[in-house]
């Protein structure tokens, strides 16, 4: 089945990364096979995916349509939470998983402003939700929110109008009035992903559908150590891109036989050595990745948050670089429109542009390293 489904999204990926159209086949394929809902809790009747399974889900989608990938990893990352902390209204939820037996029901965060930048750098929300007699209304915009025009609800961040002001959640129908894309994705690549900005406009939220509501001031910021786990999984997807892009690259070897050489350009010690490298560094990361991943399912309070980060940065890199060694071997037949390895290229660049990025992730492990705790500095005294 996962090998079916994975082709059946590397055959609708062409053309869905042409037209920039939201990929609701591929998503229904994702569906029927019971991806969206893998990281449902037992205690509410799901398989309960730990990390190191949403990694490999994720890495096998992300070698199918990365866009489709990153789509379901907003979904999957809403239940994981909601398993491993239970957070949503009860009823509410009841309602989601129930709808997600039924067809694909998709939830995702808008998080990120025009004004504010990338929660990860800090700071807070400048979307407001004002007090109403039933509820809240809430108005903001909101950049790069993933799978927008298929979205059942929206996880709104946004700060309220009260005399002291608290930032919370607010859950959003997908199809409230008030709701409008402003502007449309157009990146270079994960084209599918339909990360449009939405502005919301006097939305109505009822009080019952508000969640995590904390005073406002830094405690309310974003903790990009307290979800380093929840990035290994996004590492994996990535790194299913680069595998992708490796297979062409092995496929063009094989069946590309020079007039001048005669035999395969496989046979070369010059595509066998790249060949290797790539194969080296996409092991490597996968073992970085899902190593990391078993470990946070098993509960070794040794791994920190830290080599979780740690893990992605290297993940990223090496899946930046495997597939840049394939396109330059290649030359012009590796960017080629059209070619599957060209539209690969485009989208591992997105990998390292997901927050946290490489510089906020890389200060949060030198912080650590440069202050460990107390039993590491006695253990290096010794």
């Amino acid at each position: 089945m996962t090998t079916d489904l994975t082709a059946r999204l590397a055959q609708l990926a062409p053309d869905y990364d042409r037209s920039g159209a939201f990929p609701a086949a591929s998503l229904q394929a994702v569906h029927e096979a019971g991806l969206l809902t893998a990281t449902v809790g037992e205690r509410y009747g799901g398989p309960g995916a730990g990390v190191e399974e949403t990694a490999r889900i994720l890495h096998t989608l992300g070698q199918g349509d990365p866009s489709v990938a990153l789509i379901a990893a907003m979904t999957l990352t809403t239940h994981s939470r909601q398993a491993a902390q239970p957070h949503w209204p009860e009823e509410l939820y009841a309602r989601l998983l129930k709808e997600s037996e039924e067809r694909p029901t998709l939830v995702n965060h808008a998080r990120v402003e025009p004004e504010l930048g990338s929660p990860a750098r800090g700071g807070l929300p400048v979307t407001r939700a004002r007090r109403t007699p039933d509820g809240w209304s809430v108005s903001g915009t909101k950049r790069f929110v993933t799978g927008a025009e298929g979205l059942a609800w929206f996880l709104v961040w946004a700060t309220t109008d009260e005399l002291e002001p608290r930032v919370g959640t607010f859950l959003v129908p997908g199809g409230s009035p008030g709701i409008e894309i402003t502007d449309r994705w157009d990146q270079l690549g994960l084209r599918a992903s339909g990360s449009h900005t939405v502005t919301f406009r006097e939305v109505h939220v009822p009080c019952e559908q508000v969640i995590g509501l904390t005073a406002y001031g830094p405690a309310a910021e974003q903790d990009n150590r307290a979800g380093a786990s929840l990035h290994l999984p996004l590492a994996a997807l990535y790194l299913g891109v680069a595998r992708a892009a490796q297979s062409f690259f092995h496929t063009f070897a094989h069946e590309r036989v020079p007039a001048n050489l005669g035999h395969p350009v496989a046979r070369t010690e010059r595509f066998r050595r790249t060949a290797g490298e790539i194969e080296a560094l996409l092991a490597a990361a996968e073992e970085l990745v899902f190593g990391g991943a078993a470990r946070i399912d098993a509960g070794d309070t040794a791994y920190t948050p830290e080599q979780a980060l740690g893990a992605r940065v290297l993940a990223d890199r090496h899946g930046v670089r495997a597939v840049e060694l394939a396109v330059r071997l290649l030359g012009n037949p590796g960017l080629a429109r059209g070619n599957p390895l060209e539209r690969h290229f485009r989208d591992i660049q997105c990998g390292p542009v997901h927050a946290p990025q490489e510089d906020i992730s890389l200060l949060a492990i030198g912080t650590k390293a440069l202050n460990p705790s107390p039993h590491v500095r006695k253990a290096r005294n010794l």
